[in-house]
């Protein structure tokens, strides 16, 4: 006899599974159930039963970076490599929290370095975007978070990073200017010391494909 539920499990192929600490749920889902109540809400309405836990489970998502290491992350996928020119990952879609105010700011990070005999997984360049942009953040600290992060494990000739960034905090609340764009940058090695380089990585992220 075949076993359809068996069958239909082994079909699904790929699923992500989110895991979330009970005990850290809870506590943070009190928490969010006062804050409810403080502004005026009734948490016991059909609408907001479940808010606190989905609040809660949700700031965990976006601080789950706390519980990475960039450097851990590169060293999976480390290669020797004789290839010593720029490698550019632009356009890293970035997620992060402001930490003054607790609210999204969002934008995009250019991360290159160039090899000194060693290269990472061009996908662990945007995991490492992504460790340190889960965590609350200003984005001074996480550009150069990026930039430490790639230069002291793969020792690269240089390492650059910029970020762009929206904050929400500047556009929903206090000065509300809609549409600020906050950019910082990050050099180190050849980007520092080489403005003819420096520039090359410049244009290179200004550049659109056809």
């Amino acid at each position: 006899m075949i076993n359809f539920a068996a069958f239909r499990f082994k079909a699904m192929g790929y699923r992500k599974i989110e895991c979330y600490d009970e005990e850290t749920t809870a506590k943070l889902a009190e928490h969010y159930k006062a804050i409810l109540e403080l502004i005026g809400e009734d948490p016991s309405r059909e609408g907001l039963l479940k808010t606190p836990e989905r609040v809660a489970k949700a700031i965990q998502f976006l601080t789950h970076g706390y519980f990475q290491d960039g450097h851990e992350i590169l060293n999976a996928a480390l290669f020797e490599e004789k290839y010593s020119q720029m490698v550019l990952v632009k356009d890293i879609e970035l997620y992060s929290t402001c930490e003054h105010h607790m609210l999204p700011f969002i934008g995009k990070a250019h991360v290159a370095y160039i090899p000194n005999g060693r290269i990472t997984g061009l996908s662990k360049i945007a995991r490492v975007v992504e460790c340190y942009a889960r965590r609350l953040q200003v984005q001074e600290r996480l550009t150069t978070q990026i930039l430490e992060c790639i230069d002291s494990t793969l020792k690269p000739l240089g390492t650059a990073v910029v970020i762009e960034a929206a904050h929400t905090c500047m556009r929903l609340r206090g000065v509300q200017k809609e549409h600020s764009l906050t950019t910082t940058s990050a050099f180190s090695g050849a980007f520092l010391k080489d403005p003819r380089t420096r520039e090359e990585f410049m244009h290179l992220i200004g550049q659109k494909l056809d």
